[in-house]
């Protein structure tokens, strides 16, 4: 249950990447606002009661930021609802998330927008920022009231797991959305190139007898994004990068100074096709695993800023769904409640991020895409907080999901690193010790 007090966290590694602080201090939340942060925090005695929390060898973060979570409801509350799909997101340290519009009915209206809303207030977990369709009903063929959604608290605009496959329609939508300064989330794929592929193409496909998604359904459609997006002066935010072209590319519009911004899910930096030899259907995600190539390009992305945040692409889906043959089976992954520790394990650990770069991939990075007011500690921001324990050894056992679906291939993984305690505007939302959020 949330408790609602003051609190001192003492002796904490503060990182807080917008500021580029990595520093060990104490921290002090009043009214649930950041208050101070500096080391050892005397407070007077006649002080009003202040709850105490010891976070040595922890680290303190801001509240992570999920630019790409499906919570289902309404339409498939059988496989996630706003409940469970929130109190899932404080298990894996997020204090906010955004709520992708494949919904049914899906949220191209503002009634369906307000409804998303609504039913986070009353689960009171984190914080939901809701997407509306780009098109009306998501369909890509006319475009939605923009403006009237924005009014209704959007704050941008996608057609969640259906690429824009219209220029035009996605020029225009680029033109009406800056008026709003809202950005456009888009998924990188050429539906011609991908067609009814599985799996990466390329030599395991072949292997395998699969049918392959090439590289270039990708790489086309990052390209002519970036090219609207320089035309327009639109934003752009590209969702799950999974290609060495993509990354060169868009390391190159960001050079021109761009208005592109993408994200990266941890299946695309720590797994390769030759997955799929298990034939497993958790494995069966889209983007489709790539190649090791394709992975290496990927870190580097993430090292040199080309990639700016790491999203979980939370997909739940019933387990009669993940049960088919691998051609029938759905794409998609759960991933609220692993995404911290494979960065720690497959991202820090090895070397390849410092623990600013990959938080700032977290926290100040996605709120920057969104023009948030969240993502960082500075003394007087509102106090969405995370606390890790970075050394804590364990292995991922989908049984334990506070989600209701269990689809990962993670399962049985041993990882490192753990949330202990999650703050959400000053309340303590969620606690590793009691192991549940809620009853969702």
């Amino acid at each position: 249950m949330a408790q609602m007090a003051d609190v001192l966290i003492r002796g904490g590694r503060i990182i807080d990447p917008g500021r580029g602080l990595d520093a060990v201090s104490d921290l002090l939340v009043l009214d649930g606002r950041i208050a101070e942060l500096r080391p050892e925090i005397t407070l007077p005695e006649n002080f009003r009661k202040v709850i105490e929390i010891d976070a040595t060898d922890k680290l303190v973060s801001p509240g992570f930021l999920d630019l790409h979570t499906h919570l289902r409801e309404p339409g498939r509350e059988e496989e996630e609802t706003i409940a469970s799909g929130t109190a899932a997101a404080l298990a894996g340290g997020f204090t906010s998330i955004v709520c992708m519009p494949d919904t049914d009915p899906p949220i191209d209206s503002p009634a369906a927008v307000e409804f998303i809303r609504l039913q986070a207030d009353r689960a009171n977990h984190c914080n939901v920022h809701v997407l509306a369709n780009v098109s009306k009903a998501g369909k890509g063929e006319e475009l939605a009231e923009i403006g009237q959604l924005v009014e209704a608290g959007a704050v941008g605009f996608s057609d969640a797991t259906q690429p824009i496959q219209n220029a035009n329609l996605m020029r225009r939508a680029l033109e009406y959305c800056l008026m709003f300064d809202r950005p456009i989330f888009n998924v990188p794929d050429v539906q011609e190139l991908s067609g009814s592929g599985i799996m990466h193409e390329g030599m395991t496909s072949m292997l395998l007898g699969l049918p392959g998604i090439p590289a270039a359904a990708e790489t086309v459609m990052v390209g002519r994004d970036i090219i609207l997006s320089e035309l327009t002066g639109g934003k752009i935010h590209l969702q799950n990068l999974s290609v060495a072209e993509s990354v060169e590319l868009l390391r190159r519009a960001k050079s021109r100074n761009a208005l592109v911004t993408a994200d990266i899910c941890p299946q695309h930096f720590t797994l390769t096709d030759e997955s799929l030899r298990s034939f497993e259907s958790n494995l069966k995600v889209r983007p489709p695993l790539r190649s090791a190539n394709d992975v290496t390009a990927c870190i580097g992305g993430l090292q040199d800023g080309t990639i700016d945040c790491i999203v979980s692409g939370h997909s739940p889906l019933a387990i009669e769904k993940k049960m088919q043959e691998l051609d029938q089976a759905p794409f998609g992954m759960v991933g609220l409640e692993t995404v911290l520790p494979l960065v720690i394990t497959e991202l820090i650990r090895p070397g390849h991020l410092s623990w600013l770069d990959a938080l700032a991939k977290l926290t100040c990075n996605p709120a920057r895409v969104l023009g948030s007011d969240r993502g960082s500690l500075e003394p007087g921001a509102i106090a969405d907080i995370t606390i890790v324990d970075p050394e804590a050894a364990w292995q991922i056992d989908a049984g334990n999901f506070v989600s209701l679906s269990r689809n990962t291939p993670f399962h049985g993984k041993s990882v490192y690193g753990k949330v202990e305690k999650v703050f959400v505007q000053g309340e303590l939302r969620f606690n590793s010790t009691e192991r549940r959020t809620m009853d969702v």
